[in-house]
Order: structure tokens, then sequence, then C-alpha cells
């Protein structure tokens, strides 16, 4: 779940007098002494603001206090991140011509080694630091590398000259070796600090390039916080088959796997067909709308670069999008694959107007695409991200780069086999068919369809008559609902309260589903259908918000109503329409002054923080949002300039990582609202050890 609009100040400060201004009022008056300065180090007063106040972050702490700036979070995709990046480096020198071999070691304490038989990273002196070897220099310095120009990388995926510097910053412990000129040197880093000077191993004869072995640091990803063995097989496998001519070896202790894990002890992977071959292996006994995918590999003019691709079109549909730029997946996508996109589409749409096909020329990326398996693959000089995560390529000249390389490939390709390529283009016509026949049925005005239709249930509908900025809130019971009702507002609000706890969809037959009237008000207020049928296009709201009580019964609801909306309608929540509201559990008063908390733990915040004043802090529960008044509920949950909202979100399957976080979600909803009890009974005996409080 992501955070949609930033915290404010309402569950914060208010703007109201202290309680003890309040108190002394009823006093009688008496002669007031001369207030003096409240005085700290140095004279400084409790409203000083000066240059003092101004932290200034050196070397690698940058990374330690905001380490999501560099890696996107502290999450599990955050800590498999920096294998990543470590990983990237070794494919550099892969790419470059300097290594063949990389390998891949997990160790039972989840150390995690990658090493290569590249150069090696360079340990004499650095040229601007005379006291630091090159080495360190690269190792505790944000923006240094051999990638920022000159010839050591013409394409390379680490550009940045932060990605081995943040994995040593973020890592417990770091062990460097490098093997070169017949010499191994090795150095010892604790929290991104050396802890030992840069120590002569001794000769080495059989031996070269530069080996990391790192464990992540339980202060930064939490104690718990472990490299899964699944996650960093496939991201070596999808290393391997990015550039053919590298071999990796994977290595996993067999105590850290577990015995419904697939993931080999020991692997050698390499692929000499590159994604090509991956894509075939992929394929297996699907059946295909072209008996061979389209295939192949380009070089860009100028030494700009090359290209390698494979497409398919399963007659399933079960399509999937993977790119990648210098070997570092692109999950967002980028230039790149729009240079694909448009050379796929007019390239077909030039092949019907050459058999004299006319419904060829309404053919669109989305026609001619959807539901195919796509692998992308570019090698580009100084290629442009956005963040340094990478997850998106924004380098202009890559799309005309890939769609000039490809127009000419798919254009013999499609001549190559004319009965293949018919089929593709029907193929691509019906798809074009369907959609402008969904476009023409769409109804434009959510007024005029209003007024065709009764509204569901006790919906309170919005005035607007577009979809623009318009809200729907779902909220338990109809107590709450008259609240909400009274508090919105009404030009782009819409209310509709449910009768408590709606049916569990996870467990319920689809009979009893369509008899669920709660669920069939819900669908007929949304009109964008379900299943199937779902249309985006149709949803009759911006923005659907599930309002319920701060309590355990209200997120019992909220729960439900995810799991209908994640079973039924996932591409709403991919679409990024659904949210929660985060409305106050507490209200805490102290004379004139009023906060509102979040849950237990703000109201102790709120206590020890704002309320110093000499006058008794009344605290309140509500009860629920029916308890509230509309205008507290306006303020608190509703209003756009004060309220919190969370953005439910699902994992895609963009990537292989996407893929397998999907398939968990997956197992996680099955298991806990499923038709099995004793999968949540074995769920509630396994994670019964970690919690700490119950609302019973």
């Amino acid at each position: 779940m992501d955070r949609s609009e930033d915290m404010n100040d309402l569950f914060g400060t208010g703007a109201a007098d202290s309680g003890d201004e309040i108190a002394q009022s009823a006093k009688p008056a008496r002669k007031k002494a001369a207030k003096k300065p409240t005085s700290f180090d140095n004279g400084r007063t409790k409203d000083s603001y000066t240059a003092q106040d101004i932290e200034v972050l050196e070397g690698l702490e940058p990374v330690r206090h905001r380490p999501g700036m560099y890696i996107g979070g502290t999450d599990e995709r955050a800590l498999h991140h920096l294998a990543a990046e470590i990983l990237d480096n070794s494919m550099d020198e892969a790419v470059a011509g300097h290594a063949s071999r990389i390998e891949i070691e997990l160790d039972a304490d989840y150390c995690l080694t990658i090493r290569d038989n590249g150069r090696g990273i360079p340990v004499d002196p650095h040229p601007k630091f005379k006291d630091k070897s090159a080495l360190e220099v690269i190792l505790t310095t944000l923006h240094s590398g051999g990638k920022f120009g000159g010839d050591a990388y013409e394409t390379s995926g680490g550009l940045h000259g932060v990605g081995l510097s943040v994995v040593n910053a973020l890592a417990q412990r770091l062990v460097v070796e490098v093997a070169k000129d017949k010499k191994l040197w090795t150095q010892t880093y604790e929290r991104g600090a050396p802890v030992t000077m840069l120590t002569d191993g001794g000769t080495v004869s059989n031996r070269r390039g530069t080996s990391i072995a790192f464990l992540p640091d339980p202060q930064i990803f939490g104690a718990g916080a472990r490299f899964k063995p699944s996650i960093l097989f496939k991201l070596a496998r999808s290393k391997a088959y990015l550039f053919r001519g590298v071999e990796i070896r994977w290595t996993a202790d067999p105590k850290i796997l577990k015995a419904d894990d697939k993931t080999p002890e020991s692997a050698t992977l390499h692929f000499p067909g590159g994604i090509g071959d991956y894509l075939t292996s992929l394929l297996k006994d699907r059946k295909m709308l072209t008996q061979v995918p389209f295939a192949g590999d380009a070089t860009f003019p100028d030494g700009a670069g090359r290209v390698e691709w494979a497409v398919a079109w399963p007659v399933d549909e079960d399509a999937f999008f993977n790119s990648y730029c210098n070997t570092v997946p692109t999950s967002l996508g980028g230039t790149h694959e729009l240079g694909l996109r448009g050379a796929l589409t007019k390239g077909l749409r030039t092949y019907g107007e050459r058999i004299k096909n006319k419904a060829g020329a309404k053919l669109q990326a989305e026609d001619v695409m959807g539901g195919s398996n796509i692998m992308l693959s570019v090698f580009i000089r100084e290629p442009q991200f956005q963040g340094q995560t990478k997850e998106k390529l924004s380098t202009t000249d890559a799309q005309k780069l890939v769609e000039t390389s490809l127009r000419d490939h798919f254009d013999h390709w499609l001549s190559a086999s004319p009965e293949m390529a018919t089929a593709l283009l029907e193929h691509a016509i019906e798809r074009a068919e369907l959609r402008l026949k969904k476009r023409d049925d769409k109804q434009t005005k959510r007024q005029s369809a209003t007024r065709r239709l009764r509204l569901p249930g006790k919906l309170a509908d919005c005035a607007n008559s577009m979809r623009d900025g318009t809200e729907l809130f779902i909220v338990e019971g109809d107590s709450a609902g008259g609240s909400a009702k009274q508090g919105r507002e009404r030009k782009y609000q819409a209310i509709l309260p449910l009768r408590g706890k709606i049916l569990n969809v996870a467990s319920a037959t689809a009979d009893k589903m369509r008899a669920n009237q709660e669920l069939s008000d819900l669908i007929e207020a949304l009109g964008c259908g379900i299943g199937d049928r779902f249309m985006a296009d149709d949803l009759r709201y911006e923005k659907i918000i599930i309002m319920t009580d701060a309590d355990v019964d209200g997120a019992h609801i909220a729960a439900l109503l995810m799991t209908f909306f994640y079973q039924e309608m996932p591409e709403l929540i991919e679409g990024g329409y659904l949210y929660l509201a985060m409305p106050p559990l507490y209200r805490l008063s102290q004379g004139g002054k009023t906060l509102y908390a979040r849950d237990d733990v703000h109201r102790e915040k709120l206590m020890k923080t704002e309320f110093k004043g000499r006058g008794k802090v009344e605290v309140s529960r509500f009860k629920g949002l029916g308890e509230m008044p509309p205008a507290q509920l306006k303020d608190t949950t509703m209003s756009r300039k004060n309220r919190t909202l969370i953005r439910v979100t699902v994992p895609g399957d963009h990537t292989d990582d996407a893929k397998i976080e999907s398939k968990a979600t997956a197992r996680l909803v099955e298991q806990l609202m499923g038709k099995k009890p004793e999968l949540r009974f074995n769920y509630i005996q396994e994670h019964a050890q970690f919690v700490e409080d119950i609302d019973v």
C-alpha cells in the first residue's frame, strides 16, 4: 500500500490556546513578573533558528538517514535491490568483454557473495585522494566510479556511481577481495566505514576479478530481514539470458532452502541463444497464434549500442512484457518499449495496406501487442533513468533507435510467412473492433446513465455529472452513512452505506455472490462491471474510498471489501482507484485545544508532545464513525485538505520479481480468506508469536 496524500497537521499540532492560559484566566489577577527567555546552550532560546540548527551529512551518512532515496525504501524489494546493484557491476564487466563468469553464493547465515573474473576494482591510490585507494574511494564516496565518462565502460547498468557505496553504507559488514595483477587485496567495512586497511593478501596465479561479500544491516532493514533464495536465483537467471556471453554459477546453502522451495542448491546458468531461448522455454507446450516467435537482435548505427527482442502471441493471451536496459530491469517501461510498440504497430498496419485489408488502418499498439509475451533488451551508451532504482528508461534516442532497428526485421518476418502474418493481422483487427465497440457503447456522461437507472441501495450520489474529481465513500452502516452524507462535499463526494460485513467472496459460491444485495448495489454503483466484463472507462468515480471504523470490526469489513475488489475487479486496484480512509480513534481535549489520534501509539505521542499544560486532558474514544458529528468526520477524514488516504496496491507481473510477489499475494488471500479453515489455523499458529496486542 502507498500513501496517496501526505500526513498533515490535523493529527499533529492544532491552532488553539494553551491549557496554561485557560487555567490562569480563572484566577484573581496579580502582578506579572517579566518573562525571561528559556535558555539553552550558548544563550539560544526555544524558538531560535540559527546556523547551529543546520545539519550537514557527510560521506555515506545521507544513505543511512534516507535509504529510500537510493534504494526505494527498506522493504523486501529494497533489500534485494542491494544484490542487484552488486550483480549489475559484475554484469557490466561481462558486457564490456572483461568477464565471462559470475558466481553468486548465499551462505547459511544469509551472507551474500558475488564474485566475477573481470578486471578487478582498481586498488592503486586515487589521484584526488592520495591517502586512499581507488577501491576505498568507490566504497565510501557517493558518485564515484568508472562510468561517468571515458572508455572504461561503453554500455553499463550502473551509471550514478552510488551502487557499491550505497550497499556498503547499508551493510552490517562487507568484505571486498580484489585479485588484480596476480595479487590478492582485501578490506573489511562495517556500516560504510573501513575497519581494516587495504591488505596485500599475497600472490595468486589463477584468480582475477572482484568479490563482494556482505550482510544487510538489521538497523536499516529490521532484525528479521533475510535474502530469499528464490528471488536471488530468478535475478541470476534473468541476467544470464540477458547477456548470452556470460555464465552465472549459483550456490545456496541447503539449510536455508525450504522443503517446498524449488530453488536449486547449485546451478550453472548460460543461455547461448539469449532471450529468444528463454522465451521459448517459457512457452513450452502453449498453443501459439504464430508458429515461431518474432525474435532477433540488431546493432544500432554509429556504435550507439544494440537491441535484442523476442515476441510471441499465445492463444490463451496470458501476457507479459519484460524489458531491460544494460541488463537492468525496467519494470515501469520507458522509451525503448515505446520504440518496440511503434515498430510492431506500424509494421502490421503497413502489411494490412499491402494485402489491401483496409481494417488494418485502425490498429493501435494495444491491438497488436495485447495478450503477447514480450522480452526486450537494449544496450545503449549513457542511458538516462528515472531515479536511482532505474525502473524506467527516459533516454529519448532509445525510442527511435529501437523502432528503426526492429521495423525492417518485422517487415521481413511478416513477408517470409504470409499465412502467419495474416493470422496475426486478423487477430489484431478483432481486438481493434472489440475495443471500438466498447468505446462506442460507453456512457460518456454519468448523469444520463443515472437517469436511466435507479440509484442502487442507499447511494447518495454526487452532483457532478463527469467522473473527474469524483469520489465514492463506502461506509459501514446507516449511522456512519448519515454523518458522511451531512459532512461530504456534495458536488464531488458520493456516499454508499453498507449493512455491516459483506459476503466473503473468496469462500462464497458464484450463486451466493449474485444473490447478495450489498454486492449487487456496490457493483451497480460503480458501473464498470466485474470479472471479464470489467471496463475501467465505465467506472463512475475517480476514487473509491473504503471508510470504516478505526477498530477491529472496521478492519475486518475493509478486508472483506478489499478481497472483493481483488477477486472481482483487480484492474480497479491496479489502476490506482481504490483507497482506505484513515479516521481517528481518539479525541484529545485540553481547554480550547483539540487534537485527534489515529491509534494508541499516536495518542501517547500527542500526550507527551502536545499537551504539556496543567489542565486535565480529556480523552474520548470514538465508538464508530456514526458517533462523530458530521463536522468532525468531514474535518478529520473526508476533507481533501486535512485527510490521509492510503492507496491499495497489488504486485504486478511486469518482472520476475513482481510475478513472485503477485503469486505470494494470491496465496495469502487464499490462506486468510479462502474456503479452507485449516490454512487460517496454520497461519495463526505461525504468526501468533509476533502478536503484541490483541483487541478483544
